[in-house]
């Protein structure tokens, strides 16, 4: 028994050897996605935000200050369009959510069990007897004989059955068969 546990121990061992390992990995990986989303942070800050040089005179002091203010107003705009579509997305999301738990009170899971059961064995299972055991399914759907065409065709050309039965329907349909000696 001392065997099994060392070798219990061993697994164990290499487990947490792989989740510690896993965890270094993922710390790794949140640092670096904080860096990348800095420097991108500081590429935009660059390209939208240009470093502010205030001008002497006083004209040119308004004038830039007209400028931010409008500036203001348009990125204002955009915020406020971002958080309604966002409100709205939240919205929808709960609702779906809802939706969701509401459907999964309705319906009780039946506990299901994994059953190991060859392709063969399921055929048999859900076809009964009716089952060859023939699991070349592929080959079977590849294989269309001209034969069976052609028996279609004279089926389509015996035309709608209901012409038929309008034609062997009243005296004059009786008198057809008696003569045809049906």
């Amino acid at each position: 028994s001392s065997h099994l546990q060392k070798k219990r121990r061993a697994a164990t061992a290499r487990r947490q050897h792989l989740k510690s390992a896993m965890l270094q990995l993922a710390v790794s990986e949140i640092e670096k996605e904080q860096a990348a989303k800095e420097v991108e942070k500081q590429n935009y800050l660059a390209e939208h935000c240009p470093p502010l040089s205030l001008p002497g005179s006083m004209q040119e002091l308004q004038d830039l200050c007209k400028k931010l203010h409008a500036k203001i107003e348009s990125v204002d705009e955009e915020r406020y369009d971002t958080e309604v579509k966002l409100q709205k997305t939240t919205k929808e999301l709960e609702d779906l959510s809802q939706k969701l738990f509401d459907l999964r009170g309705k319906f009780k899971r039946p506990p299901l069990r994994r059953v190991r059961m060859s392709a063969d064995a399921m055929l048999r299972a859900l076809l009964g007897s009716k089952h060859k055991v023939n699991m070349d399914l592929r080959a079977n759907l590849k294989q269309v004989k001209k034969e069976d065409t052609e028996k279609e065709k004279d089926l389509r050309d015996v035309g709608d059955w209901r012409k038929n039965i309008e034609e062997k329907s009243g005296m004059e349909g009786r008198k057809k068969m008696f003569e045809a000696g049906e």
